[in-house]
């Protein structure tokens, strides 16, 4: 199997202008890294060549700037394209972070309580079999915080075979299949990771606002925030040379570990609200420093801000709700984020997974700082029991930044 090599380890810490792949100019600040940043660095290098990762990136976020980052190994191996500063990545599942935010904009206008019965808007679920009671007792809040008791997967009767889509395409193949499933555990009661909540959430709030999920993403989030390379779907002609491809490795019938390349191109169909943004690792720092409030003391951009969502409805995002487990340190959820720690050691953000691709986003509220990082393989994790590069690596960036 092939080892990528490391590259770009020219960005060091300096009170300097840092070029960011979009073309702006900003400015880094005249502060030392955190303690644990310098180690996070060498680890990720180390891990992802130790792991046989082909490609991925890992940035520092200040006060709204991507202050620093390093890039590793190659976006397309076999055209050997590294990964730099323009290498788009599929972000997975912190697009329903995204998600939450278009919910909390229907309430902080007025429209929408969290306590509200999703069937209310999604008359549909009716249909699915809660032995619980009444589907009326499944509230809005409850699929934010994954504890409705949706199932997990979202294309259920899966197979694997070459034919079949990646996700359900359109709608009523989700109302199809409803009849078939049922609530898993009490509404409320416990923790329970469903992707399908998602898509019922970006179904009602394309019904309530009368336009289609994707585009109103564009206009009320990624517009106003400067996120000019982030988009749904398929690349679009101006970023194809920049998307990275995707790569699994795979276990053969004898044990040994097989790489396998896949295209980047993939359609998460109808559920794109649950995994399917995409954008460079520079778009990643500018929505952590729209949820951290940064820069401070920029007038018109904090009017942006606000005008996705104020920094009061966010702050009720990330107030945990349920842990995830009865472990004494485990995270908990708020709406749509996982929350770490207390005080002024709380990390909050979210991992993503789907297709090869992995990747996470964690920020600290009170210090405005952020990690974000992806990469574009997907492994076992080691056989040894060690955590695979993508646990370890999450673990350290969420201490660098208590």
């Amino acid at each position: 199997m092939h080892t990528p090599v490391p590259h770009s380890r020219c960005r060091t810490w300096i009170a300097a202008v840092v070029l960011l792949a979009a073309g702006t100019v900003q400015a880094a600040p005249a502060t030392d890294p955190p303690r644990g940043w310098a180690p996070l660095v060498a680890d990720f290098e180390r891990l992802l060549e130790r792991d046989g990762v082909v490609g991925g990136s890992i940035g520092l976020v200040e006060d709204g700037r991507l202050v620093d980052r390093r890039d590793y190994g190659f976006a397309d191996r076999t055209a050997g394209r590294r990964v730099d500063g323009d290498t788009v990545f599929h972000w997975a599942s912190i697009t329903k972070t995204i998600n939450a935010i278009t919910v909390m904009q229907l309430v902080e206008q007025g429209r929408l309580t969290l306590g509200d019965p999703i069937v209310r808007h999604i008359p549909e679920l009716r249909r699915m079999h809660n032995p619980y009671g009444a589907m009326d007792a499944i509230t809005v809040g409850m699929l934010l915080s994954h504890t409705a008791g949706f199932q997990g997967p979202t294309w259920p009767w899966r197979s694997g075979a070459e034919w079949e889509p990646f996700e359900p395409t359109d709608w009523e193949q989700i109302v199809a299949m409803l009849p078939y499933q049922r609530i898993e555990s009490r509404p409320g009661s416990q923790y329970g990771y469903s992707n399908p909540s998602w898509i019922h959430l970006a179904r009602m709030v394309e019904r309530m606002s009368g336009e289609g999920w994707q585009y109103r993403v564009q206009k009320q989030v990624f517009a106003p925030l400067g996120m000019d390379r982030s988009y749904f779907g398929l690349t679009p002609p101006h970023l194809k040379a920049h998307r990275s491809r995707r790569y699994l490795v795979q276990r053969d019938a004898t044990g040994a570990a097989a790489l396998r390349e896949l295209d980047g191109e993939f359609d998460p169909g109808i559920t794109i609200p649950n995994g399917g943004w995409n954008a460079p690792l520079a778009d990643a720092a500018t929505y952590v420093g729209f949820l951290t409030g940064a820069p401070r003391g920029d007038a018109g951009l904090r009017r942006r801000h606000d005008s996705v969502l104020s920094r009061e409805t966010l702050a009720r995002m990330w107030e945990p709700r349920i842990a995830v487990s009865d472990a004494p340190d485990a995270e908990r959820v708020g709406l749509g984020f996982f929350v770490s720690g207390e005080g002024a050691g709380r990390v909050v953000g979210h991992t993503g997974g789907q297709g090869g691709f992995l990747s996470f986003l964690y920020f600290n509220p009170e210090t405005g700082r952020g990690v974000v990082a992806a990469f574009n393989t997907a492994r076992p994790e080691a056989q040894d029991g060690r955590p695979g590069f993508f646990q370890a690596l999450r673990h350290s960036a969420i201490e660098v930044l208590r």
